[in-house]
């Protein structure tokens, strides 16, 4: 697929539009993000941020209910500056709509202004992204300056998925459609596209039979918290493989594009999409682990089980963990496997991504038994690092070797300041930069894959496994490595 880019201008005032300006996503991420976007002279000078929401607040109230009692905590402290935040509460206008009201966009088409770059954030549910969409144009909001974002999940499976981009693509072209994924904004994650190609080192080793096998790892210490209606019916697979993982391997797999235009590097990510080896049900039932956390302990306080959190069904079947290996059916990766795993209410909070290199056809230099590998570990959260494992000689007599590693922590190695992933997403969309969001045979290809995975799963009528809170996961998941004599990376440890 072709995208016509959006024309840049980047001149024109913008009015940035947020339908779910009341929810939690709104506090907890796009406005503190828009903030610092204006603290640091990110977004055009002639601004304004229209809000909107149910509730029957006046502009006054929004400010001072919602934007001071939620939003502001959110905002770093040290990041914090009264006078700044003061010039950014004036951007903002609230206005009051039911979406599913056609009258009320007449109310918005007032509020917001002509001649202006519109910018879309549909941070609402995905079933109301077709509503939302055929009302801005039957109000006459949308041209060809205008810009959508769409939070994932994008649909419940491939049809869905379909509908969807079907109906936001009657209205917008798809240089005009910003599919967020907020991974794809983590520094870490940009920086291994010059880790990758910027590096004539790796170039010759990234591939079968130099890579054994590849680790990606998002593991959650929080539960479903507030998100527990949403999160019953999507589960993790929908909520975190089909998107944030899956994007992570295309990054890691995908052959070196031409050039840093958007629709380059998408088309390297489409290819490896389709390359993945499609799942059988004896894959599935070989090859995949679902659980869901039980009571436990998160870091020493007590925390209850998913079936004993607020709005969870007693019975529910969801899974709040995924462990699974993959395969993709091309010459740079044959016979790699890639293991991707999530979950909530692990033992810590990270994310990384573990390249994990064959070792030496033969040594001559002891190792006391245990196999060493080099490893690249590259860790987008808590903290980012890229680090390399080495052998070196034991100090001593002898010649034994232990791994070291070479660490490279981004925080210190750049001292300017790093923006946050919604932050420079939001500044991509501003400046009308597509690389870093997903073009819609992307996100179809993704779901075709993972669909029958879930399939899979109702057919054979299996209860995800339990695993206490605190833990990485079921048991299953180590033997799913422990058949390939392999670990995950902190059993290695």
């Amino acid at each position: 697929m072709t995208t016509q880019h959006a024309s840049a201008t980047p001149d024109l005032p913008l009015d940035m539009i947020i339908f779910g300006g009341t929810g939690d996503l709104s506090f907890r991420k796009l406005l503190p993000a828009l903030y610092m976007a204006h603290l640091h002279c990110n977004l055009p000078p002639d601004t304004r941020i229209l809000t909107i929401g149910r509730k029957p607040w006046s502009r006054e109230e929004y400010i001072n209910e919602f934007m001071e009692v939620k939003a502001k905590p959110f905002i770093e402290k040290k990041a914090f500056d009264a006078t700044a935040w003061d010039k950014f509460l004036a951007l903002f206008e609230y206005v009051r709509m039911d979406v599913d009201s056609v009258e009320d966009y007449h109310r918005l088409k007032e509020a917001s202004r002509e001649g202006v770059r519109r910018v879309f954030y549909l941070a609402t549910s995905p079933d109301l992204f077709t509503h939302i969409c055929d009302n801005l144009s039957a109000a006459a909001l949308i041209d060809e300056n205008s810009r959508v974002v769409l939070e994932k999940p994008l649909g419940h499976d491939l049809a869905s998925a379909q509908e969807i981009n079907t109906a936001v693509g009657k209205h917008f072209g798809e240089a005009q459609i910003y599919r967020i994924d907020h991974y794809l904004g983590k520094e870490t994650v940009q920086n291994l596209m010059v880790l990758r190609f910027g590096n004539a080192i790796f170039g010759p080793l990234w591939q079968a039979p130099y890579i054994k096998r590849v680790q990606i790892t998002v593991a959650e210490e929080v539960g479903v918290g507030s998100r527990a209606g949403f999160y019953d019916k999507t589960g993790a697979l929908r909520d975190m493989v089909q998107n944030h993982l899956l994007q992570l391997l295309c990054i890691v797999a995908m052959e070196p594009p031409v050039s840093l235009n958007p629709d380059a590097v998408r088309d390297e990510k489409l290819k490896v999409l389709r390359s993945l080896r499609p799942m059988t049900p004896e894959d599935i039932a070989r090859d995949t682990v679902r659980g869901q956390y039980t009571a436990g302990a998160v870091n020493g306080e007590p925390v209850k089980g998913y079936l004993e959190e607020d709005n969870v069904p007693a019975n529910s079947r969801a899974e709040t963990f995924v462990a699974l290996r993959a395969h993709i059916n091309n010459w740079r990766w044959a016979n790699v496997p890639f293991y991707l795993r999530t979950g909530k209410r692990m033992q810590k909070k990270v994310s990384e991504i573990v390249i994990e290199f064959s070792e030496l056809p033969f040594s001559i230099i002891p190792s006391g038994g245990r196999n060493y590998g080099n490893r690249l570990v590259i860790q987008l959260q808590p903290e980012e690092s890229i680090q390399l494992q080495m052998l070196a000689k034991e100090p001593g007599s002898g010649m034994h070797m232990l791994p070291v590693n070479l660490n490279l922590d981004l925080q210190q190695a750049f001292t300017e300041r790093r923006a946050e992933a919604y932050e420079r997403l939001l500044i991509d969309v501003i400046r009308g930069r597509l690389t870093h969001f997903m073009r819609r045979d992307e996100l179809e290809a993704a779901w075709a894959w993972a669909e029958p995975i879930l399939e899979g799963w109702s057919k054979s009528g299996d209860k995800p496994r339990g695993y206490t809170a605190g833990t990485f996961g079921p048991a299953a998941s180590t033997a799913l490595m422990a058949r390939e004599n392999a670990v995950w990376a902190e059993e290695s440890q």
